[in-house]
């Protein structure tokens, strides 16, 4: 059964300058520390890359956050929630803390979907109740 569903699109060019007005701070406000050190590593090799990576991150957070109600309120939070990869390069979440708590409580589950083009990134999720 269906929990919630929550989809975001975010302009890339925000994240650009707020990277330029804050650089790593507010990298690190949003990005777990796995995040943290591929951002880093993707920015080094090539800015841009770095730009995208955060700004999928950005949206699959939101959209994850709307899917669940509760939108950047405790327990959710950037750093608790993870945007990782399986071996097959599909995106799933992991969650840590009070907000991995929270969501295991209710018997949720997530499915995660990003892509970004030149201007925006956008992600869709759906939460289900099993």
């Amino acid at each position: 059964m269906i929990y919630g569903i929550g989809t975001d699109v975010c302009d890339v060019r925000r994240i650009r300058a707020s990277i330029a007005r804050h650089g790593e701070r507010f990298a690190l406000k949003i990005l777990s520390d796995a995040e943290f050190a591929t951002w880093q590593a993707r920015s080094a090799r090539w800015p841009e890359r770095g730009v995208r990576y955060l700004a999928t991150r950005f949206s699959a957070k939101e959209a994850f956050s709307k899917a669940i109600g509760l939108g950047m309120t405790m327990p959710m939070t950037w750093r608790l929630c993870e945007v990782d990869k399986l071996a097959s390069g599909k995106p799933t979440l992991v969650l840590h803390g009070a907000l991995k708590d929270w969501f295991d409580a209710r018997g949720l589950t997530a499915h995660i979907s990003v892509t970004d083009e030149t201007d925006y990134a956008a992600s869709f999720c759906v939460v289900e109740n099993l």
